[in-house]
This record gives structure tokens, C-alpha cells and sequence, in this order.
């Protein structure tokens, strides 16, 4: 006997396996290793980074942060980003500004723990 119920289940499980090991487009295009996985961009003429951002079923290729700006200098900078920016911000994952404030603005990467901030600097 042929065994065809055992036969189609393996088939149903390899096309499955080949769609979900089959990479996103908009991953190599952008050139990043996964969903949610911020990369810099420095050839790019204005953002500085690229995400491809992934929540629930939509996926969406972000580009953030101005190039060649100095940020997150000092505690008193980083806070006056996350004031203007906290509604975009607490939109989440799929905002720009969720990405900045992770990736450029992260308080590790804070270079003074002056709380002063002078314009332009």
C-alpha cells in the first residue's frame, strides 16, 4: 500500500518548512540579519540607521536618525529627545522614533553625565 495520507502530510510539512525558511525580500534589500535588528547606514546621503521593523503580521522597512549629527552627548540632550519625541516614541516598533531613542539615544551611550545641553553642541 502507498501510505497516502503519511505521504501528503510529509509534503504539506516540507512546504512549510521551505516557506518559513524562505527570507523576507526587504531584509536583503535593506541588508540587515533579521526583523527588529537596527543596522547603520553610512553611505546612505541622510538616515544613519535602517530596521526592518516586524509587529504581529506588518512589516515595514524604517529609516532613522540624521547622518553626521552628534547625539546623546549629555543626560540633559537624551532628555530633551525623549520630551519632544515621547508620543512617537510610545508608538512603538513601528515608529522612527522608537528606533532612535534605542539605537541612538540609549543611556549607555550617553558621552557626559551633564545635565546641561547647549544648542548645536
Amino acid at each position: 500500500m502507498g501510505g497516502g495520507a503519511y505521504e501528503s502530510t510529509c509534503k504539506n510539512t516540507e512546504v512549510l518548512f521551505a516557506m518559513a525558511s524562505k527570507k523576507d525580500p526587504r531584509l536583503a534589500r535593506a541588508g540587515v540579519s533579521g526583523y527588529n535588528k537596527p543596522k547603520r547606514t553610512p553611505n546612505h546621503p541622510k538616515k544613519s540607521h535602517v530596521v526592518v521593523a516586524k509587529e504581529g503580521d506588518k512589516v515595514k522597512t524604517i529609516r532613522f536618525g540624521q547622518q553626521g549629527v552628534k547625539t546623546n552627548q549629555t543626560v540633559g540632550q537624551r532628555k530633551a529627545f525623549e520630551s519632544r519625541h515621547a508620543k512617537n516614541i510610545k508608538k512603538g516598533k513601528m515608529s522612527a522614533a522608537y528606533w532612535a531613542a534605542k539605537t541612538k539615544w540609549n543611556p549607555s551611550k550617553t558621552q557626559s553625565s551633564s545635565k546641561k545641553w547647549k544648542k548645536g553642541s
